[in-house]
């Protein structure tokens, strides 16, 4: 059955590992995460970048030369396909990875930012780097080291980024959630936030969630697969 999108003016669509994982994209929580393998104490939090910041920068170096190993897969070019087509469409992503911008969606709020921008703490400066494996730079030109404008554990989420995000949910009439369990908070809120608010809320999940019951309609396949017949 097609999702008719001319009923529906203000579309979100909430991504998480599951999107990206379809693309080849290593998953970082859960069975065979990275977080597995590496311990995040070392590689992905600010006491690790305090104490050696090249190490942890080389790391996150690898992560962005693997991403690029990896493209867009038919969902995401849907999802961008949707947002050209109906203006008032938003991209709430979990993913670090740009893979949405790659598939030239715009709209797009990083819950837990990217590995295409770094950050210079102690001048209050974002920089947008290329998409590229190798950092263009890696000290700032006051001489600070530049970090990896990531949420990392143990960080708080920003909160323009919250509420920008919260603001968008409650605005719109069409939800939909792909490849995320929602269990990680705040955006474990999101799909509650939407219901309430009246917004028609679709879950696309090969698996079951706990947060499944709160959907009106549950689709138990792939993205790209449920994307492509609903969508398209």
């Amino acid at each position: 059955m097609k999702i008719p999108l001319e009923h529906y003016h203000k579309i979100i669509f909430f991504t998480g590992a599951g999107m990206s994982a379809e693309s080849g994209v290593p998953t970082y929580r859960g069975r065979g995460g990275i977080w597995n393998e590496y311990k995040w104490e070392e590689y992905a939090c600010q006491n690790a970048f305090n104490k050696n910041p090249e190490f942890v920068l080389n790391f996150h170096q690898l992560r962005r030369v693997e991403a690029l190993k990896c493209n867009p897969h038919l969902g995401h070019t849907i999802i961008s396909n949707i947002e050209n087509l109906k203006k008032n469409t938003f991209i709430i992503t979990q993913n670090i990875d740009g893979m949405h911008q790659r598939a030239n969606s715009k709209n797009v709020i990083e819950l837990h930012g990217s590995l295409w921008r770094l950050r210079c703490e102690k001048e209050g400066i974002v920089i947008e780097d290329k998409m590229d494996g190798k950092f263009s730079k890696t000290i700032c030109e006051c001489g600070e080291w530049l970090r990896p404008d990531i949420i990392w554990f143990e960080d708080m989420l920003k909160e323009d980024i919250i509420l920008q995000a919260n603001q968008k949910i409650i605005e719109s009439d069409l939800f939909i959630s792909i490849g995320t369990s929602g269990m990680v908070w705040p955006a474990a809120s999101f799909p509650s936030l939407a219901k309430s608010s009246g917004s028609f809320c679709i879950e696309i999940n090969p698996e079951e969630t706990e947060l499944s019951k709160l959907y009106d309609q549950v689709i138990r396949l792939p993205a790209s697969d449920a994307l492509d017949q609903f969508f398209n």
